[in-house]
C-alpha cells in the first residue's frame, strides 16, 4: 500500500486529495474536531526521490469517542502528532459519544480516501454496517484500546492489558487492606463503566477475579449488595451518574456510621463522582478508591489523599505503537502483536498488541507523570 510519486502530475494530484481530507465535509457534530494537514505542498522538482517518503502521505482517518474526557483529547492529540511526524495526512474526529455521529464520520473518511482507520468506538457493537463497507474498500482497520465487535472488518486491536488493569486494581486493595492477614470483614463498593464499552469485561471482570474469594470467604463485604456489571455499571463513564449513584450508596448504606473500607472504580472519571459523593455525604475513615487513566483532577486527589491509585496507561506509548501498526499495513506488512488469544470479537481471535499498564499513587506520581514529561507541576496544583 505504500505510495510511489513518479511525476509532477501525480504529486499534484495528491496535494488536491488531502486538501480534501479524509472526511472533509461533515461538521455538523457539536463536538467534531477535523484536523487535515497538508503534507504535500513540497517542491514538485523533488517528487521523483520522495521514494522514501514514509507511506507517501497516505490519508490516515481517526476516530475518538469524545472530548469530553481527558484521557480521550491525550489520545487523540498523540495519534495525530505521531502519525503525522511519521508523514501521513491525519484526520482527527471525536463524535460526542453520539454513536450516529460516530457511525457518519466514519462513513465520511471511507468516502473521502481515508487508506486505514484507526476507531475508539462508543459502542463496540454499532460500527458493523460501517466497517462492512470499510471492508469491501479494502480498508484495514485497527481497533484502538475499546475492541469493535462483531465485525471482521477489523485487522488489528491495540490496546493496554485491560485484564491486568483490573487485576492491579483488585490486588491493590487486597495489599492496602492487608487481607491475607487481617480479620475484617471490610465493607466494599462497586463502581464500573460503560456497559457498552468491552473492556469492562476486562477491567471489572479482572478485579472480581482477584476479589471474589475474599467475598466468598466473608472478608470482604458488600453493604449494597450491588455486585453484578449490570448493578454497577456508568453510563457513558459520566462522573456526575457515577455520583449520583454512589450519593444513594451512602445515604442508604452508610447513614448510620457504617464505615467504608474499600471502593473499586474502574477508572478516573467514576472514581471522581466517587470522591465527590465522599466530600458530601460520608464522615467516617477515608476509605481506600482505585482509579484507571491518571486524570489530572484524579492525580490532585492522589497528591491530596482523596484517591489512593489510579493505573496509569501513557497514551504516548500506545500512540507510538499504534502508529508501528499503521505503517507496517501500508506498506503491505503484518504489524506486531503480542496476544493472538485473549481478544475474541464475535468473529474470531483478532490479534492484538497489549502495552503494560503500572500503579501510579502518592510514592511515584512525581517519577511516572512529572519527571516523564507526562505532566507538568503546574497540571496538578
Amino acid at each position: 500500500m505504500k505510495r510511489r510519486f513518479l511525476s509532477v502530475l501525480l504529486a499534484g494530484a495528491l496535494a488536491v486529495s488531502m486538501l480534501a481530507g479524509c472526511g472533509g465535509g461533515n461538521k455538523d457534530a457539536a463536538e467534531t474536531t477535523t484536523e487535515t494537514t497538508d503534507t504535500a505542498a513540497e517542491d514538485t522538482a523533488e517528487t521523483e526521490e520522495t521514494d522514501t517518503t514514509a507511506a507517501g502521505g497516505g490519508l490516515i482517518g481517526v476516530s475518538m469517542p469524545t472530548q469530553d474526557l481527558q484521557r480521550w483529547n491525550q489520545d487523540g492529540s498523540n495519534m495525530k502528532s505521531e502519525l503525522e511526524a511519521a508523514g501521513y495526512t491525519v484526520e482527527l474526529q471525536y463524535a460526542s459519544n453520539d454513536i450516529s455521529t460516530q457511525v457518519s464520520q466514519i462513513e465520511t473518511m471511507i468516502s473521502n480516501g481515508c487508506e486505514l482507520l484507526v476507531i475508539a468506538s462508543i459502542d463496540g457493537d454499532s460500527l458493523g454496517t460501517v466497517l462492512a463497507q470499510a471492508k469491501e474498500q479494502g480498508i484495514p482497520v485497527i481497533a484502538y484500546d475499546r475492541l469493535i465487535m462483531n465485525s471482521d472488518a477489523v485487522t488489528y486491536y491495540a490496546t493496554f492489558d485491560n485484564y491486568l488493569v483490573g487485576k492491579t486494581q483488585g490486588q491493590y486493595i487486597v495489599d492496602a487492606l492487608d487481607l491475607e492477614n487481617a480479620d475484617g470483614p471490610f465493607n466494599i463498593e462497586f463502581v464500573t463503566g460503560d456497559p457498552g464499552d468491552n473492556n469492562v469485561n476486562f477491567f471489572f471482570g479482572g478485579a472480581m477475579d482477584v476479589l471474589q474469594p475474599y467475598i466468598d470467604s466473608g472478608k470482604l463485604v458488600v453493604p449494597s449488595g450491588q455486585m453484578t456489571k449490570e448493578e454497577v455499571a456508568t453510563a457513558n463513564w459520566a462522573t456526575e451518574t457515577a455520583q449520583s449513584r454512589f450519593e444513594n450508596i451512602l445515604s442508604s448504606y452508610y447513614a448510620d456510621g457504617t464505615e467504608l473500607d474499600a471502593v473499586l472504580a474502574s477508572n478516573d472519571s467514576t472514581a471522581l463522582g466517587v470522591a465527590n459523593a465522599l466530600a458530601a455525604n460520608y464522615t467516617g475513615p477515608y476509605p481506600i478508591l482505585t482509579g484507571q487513566d491518571c486524570d489530572k483532577p484524579n492525580v490532585k486527589n492522589i497528591v491530596d489523599g482523596k484517591q489512593s491509585m489510579s493505573v496509569f496507561k501513557d497514551t504516548r506509548t500506545l500512540a507510538s505503537q499504534v502508529v508501528k501498526m499503521v505503517e507496517a499495513v501500508m506498506e503491505g506488512g503484518e504489524a506486531e502483536v503480542n496476544d493472538t488469544e485473549s481478544y475474541d470479537n464475535g468473529t474470531g481471535i483478532i490479534p492484538s498488541y497489549l502495552c503494560e499498564p503500572v500503579v501510579v499513587d502518592a510514592s511515584n506520581y512525581q517519577e511516572l507523570l512529572i519527571d516523564s514529561g507526562y505532566y507538568t507541576e503546574a497540571d496538578i496544583q
